[in-house]
């Protein structure tokens, strides 16, 4: 099990409603989305961020660590908003470049940092759910707002396959520095190079074993998994319903 997946099953809101969840994420992304104001995104994040961490079994730092990995994106998306190629040299920096100026202004950046914040507080919106809602309720979430069934068992297939596809690739790895592939940096590239190809023929080969091993079981286009079933508890929804409407009058007001 990746580290996603266990904490989502070791979360103390693992056995609450999955519906109630998904509104209390994806209502707070929306608002947040819409505001786009970097006073709401601040107030999401640590809402969010507070609610994961003292939720699920997973530590500041390491929650730190899985934010950073989107941040390395946002910045760099940013950087195109903020550098700006201007006729004339600007407020905050301008670099000349020939008869033009790379230059970056006090609008552009707070446009900048402001988006990144919408941004960062999306994703802790997204973590919330992730890190406290398992896949199989996510799905049965789905189900039940009548997503395509085609759409659902290829996001359970593709979930499952990537835990096929993990110990196959650690398993190659292993067994490359027993083999001492990792000696030097031109080695190391050859070994991953050479993993990724044997990676690619037996992922292929699984797959067909698998769809043969489905179709032995009489797969007639459709998987039966069993749901578990969450009752909806009133002081959870009245918490929901309190801080979503909480965040629309701040986005409101603002």
């Amino acid at each position: 099990m990746i580290i996603i997946d266990k904490l989502a099953y070791s979360s103390r809101l693992r056995y609450k409603n999955p519906t109630l969840k998904a509104i209390f994420a994806v209502g707070t992304l929306l608002i947040c989305v819409g505001a786009r104001s970097s006073i709401v995104s601040v107030v999401t994040l640590a809402a969010m961020a507070g609610l994961t961490v003292l939720s699920s079994k997973i530590s500041i730092l390491r929650y730190l660590r899985l934010m950073l990995i989107p941040l390395g994106f946002m910045v760099l998306g940013t950087i195109a908003i903020v550098v700006n190629v201007a006729e004339a040299p600007m407020d905050l920096l301008s670099v000349p470049m020939g008869g033009k100026y790379l230059a970056v202004s006090h609008t552009s950046l707070n446009e900048g940092m402001r988006l990144v914040a919408v941004a960062l507080a999306s994703v802790s919106c997204l973590y919330f759910l992730t890190l406290t809602t398992s896949m199989l309720d996510i799905l049965s979430v789905l189900q039940k707002l009548r997503c395509p069934k085609i759409m659902i068992e290829l996001m359970m297939l593709i979930y499952r396959y990537i835990f096929v596809i993990l110990d196959m690739a650690n398993a190659i790895t292993i067994s490359q520095n027993c083999r001492l592939g990792n000696q030097d940096f031109m080695t190391e590239l050859r070994s991953a190079g050479q993993m990724l190809a044997v990676l690619l023929v037996r992922s292929m080969k699984k797959s067909s074993a698998l769809f043969d091993s489905m179709e032995s079981r009489c797969y007639d286009g459709e998987i039966k998994v069993l749901n578990e079933s969450y009752p909806v508890e009133i002081r959870d929804t009245i918490g929901v319903a309190s801080f979503l409407l909480m965040m629309l009058a701040i986005a409101m007001f603002l």
